[in-house]
């Protein structure tokens, strides 16, 4: 298998980014607050699921921006479940900011997050990708910028728009 193959197996992929993949499932479980819920293997296990379904990847880098998606959808999903056994709590408003640079991040603000990012995908998609990236699988700017195939520099100017039009947007729907 090399980077230039047309389509990577799936298989081949998890084996051989397995490591990276447990430190971002690792990572994102802590951020989500809820590490007793969710094993850093069952997320990796439930993103491999949502994986199977798409295919044809064309590189590694495109391989790791389909897994941040796919854990991002897996962590939305679980604080969606989690959320629907607790009616009747009332969402706090938290900072763009507080929120997105947290340790931890509860459900309902990973709910609301991941709701605005729908709304910033249908405007720029490429933002959005950026706060995948960095906000939901934990890259660094460098990362980011690799697996997207744009500059450091694209990616920092990214990452600002992105948080000052989350900010606006979180605050709106209070």
């Amino acid at each position: 298998m090399t980077e230039t193959d047309p389509k990577l197996s799936l298989d081949a992929l998890t084996r051989s980014l397995y490591d990276g993949l447990r430190k971002i499932a690792h990572r994102e479980r802590m951020r989500a607050g809820r590490p007793s819920t969710l094993q850093t293997t069952a997320l990796i296990n439930e993103s491999y699921m949502k994986l199977r379904a798409s295919g044809g990847w064309t590189s590694k880098e495109h391989f790791l921006a389909s897994a941040a998606t796919a854990m991002r959808h897996v962590l939305v999903d679980a604080a969606r479940a989690r959320l629907s056994l607790k009616r009747g709590e009332g969402v706090k408003a938290v900072p763009i900011d507080e929120a997105l640079d947290a340790a931890e991040v509860d459900d309902p603000e990973v709910v609301r997050i991941n709701d605005a990012l729908e709304r910033l995908a249908e405007m720029d998609p490429r933002i959005a990708r950026v706060v995948e990236c960095r906000f939901f699988a934990g890259y660094s700017e460098e990362e980011t910028a690799k697996i997207l195939g744009i500059s450091d520099r694209t990616v920092r100017r990214d990452w600002l728009q992105a948080k000052a039009w989350l900010f606006k947007e979180l605050q709106e729907n209070d």
